[in-house]
């Protein structure tokens, strides 16, 4: 058997509902799809599994940073810099 994919998560809430398969006001919006993932975390295909916000690498990818946590992001995916570019002027 495999070990399962760790998928990680900075909405606290999203993994509480993940644990429990409760309905109420707030998540009725939340289609088929969800019960597909929620049957792939019962039978541990996939874990979810929380990272604070500083931490979510993925932000490199969805968002604008600055140039310090790009920079922070970039080394922890192990994106190399790359030497052949160069600053220009418009």
């Amino acid at each position: 058997m495999m070990d399962p994919t760790m998928i990680y998560c900075d909405n606290q809430s999203c993994i509480k509902l993940s644990k429990k398969l409760v309905f109420h006001d707030r998540s009725k919006h939340i289609d088929n799809n969800y019960h597909h993932l929620w049957d792939c975390l019962v039978k541990r295909i996939m874990m979810l599994l929380y990272i604070s916000t500083e931490e979510q690498d993925a932000d490199i990818l969805t968002k604008a940073l600055s140039k310090g946590k790009f920079e922070f992001h970039r080394d922890r995916i192990e994106v190399a810099d790359n030497p052949f570019l160069v600053e220009r002027e418009c």
